[in-house]
């Protein structure tokens, strides 16, 4: 489970934050959707793991999605800076 008290949010940028909350309101949405649903119990928890399942495996790719591209960014930056070095040598 998420807990604010690992999350030192006077660290995070804008966009972290904003992040951060959608993730957070589309979890807590989903779960009070299922739970209001007049299903038995255990296919509420079914579909509770299930829509879990699905939001995690999103949020899981769009996080290696954003860590490629840093990492390009990154290694653009590291190749520019070692090209003009270089001129300066």
């Amino acid at each position: 489970m998420l807990s604010f008290n690992t999350i030192n949010l006077s660290n995070m940028n804008d966009t972290t934050k904003i992040l951060v909350a959608f993730a957070a309101g589309a979890l807590v949405g989903t779960a009070v959707g299922i739970l209001f649903a007049p299903d038995k119990g255990f296919e509420t928890r079914k579909k509770i793991r299930k829509e879990g399942k699905k939001i995690a495996d999103s949020m899981k790719n769009k996080f290696l999605a954003g860590k490629e591209k840093f990492d390009n960014i990154k290694e653009g930056i590291r190749q520019s800076v070692k090209e003009e070095t270089g001129e300066f040598a």
